[in-house]
């Protein structure tokens, strides 16, 4: 994690790196973004660190002229205004900002210039926060994380999901209700990572998926529906962002495609199958009919179909022409469908990677009808280590 670390680093700031060294000095922050030194308060915040317009009170219509003491602000400290409009117009529009005191509130967390800068282009709205509630959020992120260098990491790849919402009581709540769950740490930190907005839903929101989970497993005969909602959650970590809807509809999809029992369904959403269930409805439909047409067209029976998604349910992930591409390659390069539908994790694999490897294995006069095609499956360093033997 810190080899990360210091990568992001890296990455986010080149020519920022001489002037952090000196940035907790008393006015040195001010001079690195080339804003008016002010001294600070415990109760009031001066005009440079909140930014206000000169005069008139803040209009609330779509044509408030922006705060030009902000826009200059943000110039200086290297922020992309052009980006800022894109995104969030409506924050350079604000009477009161706080952007220099978000800024200094990164720079004691480790972010270089070049990152606070950066953050704050794709997610403007993180200048409208005050310091106490960022102080607050960062205590609630550390009993997720185990450092403040894995924060800045996550922070810098996604912005929104420390800013996103103002509500700390409610991402506490979060916290508790999950871990209620049986989530543990390692769960937690999938889900902030992967889908931070899980935790800026309300409670209401999680905890309405978590009991509709319980009652797909009661209806699909489950022993233990209290411990269905920590199994699929923990391989699908977006489930509690989709709607109930959706996971609904998939379950019919699915159901009546392959003519799935109820212990089948249930079977294969305790196991790989719940990365589907938050799957587009219309992209489900669409892949599972290009797959069917497919294996059809060369020769597989409905059953092998079935025994195929069920072994590999992550296929309904793959779009039509990639499938298509994927499978031609193996079929041409001497595979049979029979072969895939035992070892289907060889479609993780892109086409390329698929095309190269069958090109080393001719070169060696490698068998699959003999020796079959776990050689596909594996790490680079263990077929480069087998095609090494092989040659020898």
């Amino acid at each position: 994690m810190q080899r990360c670390y210091k990568v992001a680093l890296q990455m986010a700031a080149v020519a920022g790196v001489r002037a952090l060294q000196r940035l907790h000095q008393p006015g040195i922050f001010q001079r690195c973004f080339g804003l008016i030194p002010a001294q600070l308060t415990p109760t009031c915040l001066p005009r440079r660190l909140c930014t206000a317009p000169t005069g008139s009170k803040e209009r609330k219509q779509p044509d408030t002229p922006e705060n030009v003491s902000l826009v200059e602000n943000l110039n200086l400290m290297g922020v992309d205004v052009k980006m800022v409009r894109l995104r969030q117009p409506g924050v350079l529009r604000k009477a009161f900002t706080n952007e220099q005191a978000v800024a200094l509130f990164l720079d004691k967390k480790g972010a270089p210039t070049n990152m606070i800068a950066s953050i704050i282009s794709r997610y403007p709205r993180a200048i409208t926060r005050s310091v106490q509630h960022l102080e607050q959020r960062w205590v609630l992120w550390r009993k997720i994380f185990n450092t403040d260098e894995e924060i800045m990491i996550v922070l810098y790849r996604s912005p929104e999901s420390f800013f996103r919402t103002s509500n700390n009581a409610n991402f506490d709540n979060n916290i508790t209700f999950l871990t209620s769950l049986g989530l543990d740490t390692k769960d937690l930190h999938r889900l902030l990572t992967t889908a931070p907005r899980t935790f800026s839903n309300s409670l209401v929101l999680n905890k309405r998926m978590v009991a509709f989970l319980e009652e797909i497993c009661a209806e699909l005969g489950g022993n233990n529906p209290e411990q269905f909602p920590k199994a699929v959650i923990s391989r699908n970590p977006y489930i509690l962002i989709r709607s109930t809807k959706r996971v609904r509809t998939n379950i019919d999809i699915l159901r009546a495609s392959l003519m799935l029992s109820n212990s089948e369904l249930l079977h294969l959403f305790q196991g790989p199958g719940a990365e589907i269930m938050d799957l587009s409805s219309e992209c489900l439909k669409n892949n599972f009919l290009s797959l069917e047409q497919k294996m059809v067209a060369v020769g597989c029976q409905k059953a092998d179909i079935k025994k195929l998604i069920l072994s590999f349910p992550m296929i309904l992930f793959i779009g039509k022409d990639t499938l298509s591409s994927k499978l031609d390659c193996l079929l041409k390069g001497g595979i049979t469908m029979e072969q895939i539908v035992r070892k289907p994790k060889v479609l993780e694999y892109s086409t390329q990677n698929i095309s190269g490897r069958l090109e080393e294995l001719k070169r060696v006069g490698y068998d699959f009808q003999d020796k079959g095609i776990n050689v596909l499956d594996s790490s680079q360093k263990r077929f480069d280590a087998k095609i090494e033997r092989l040659d020898a």
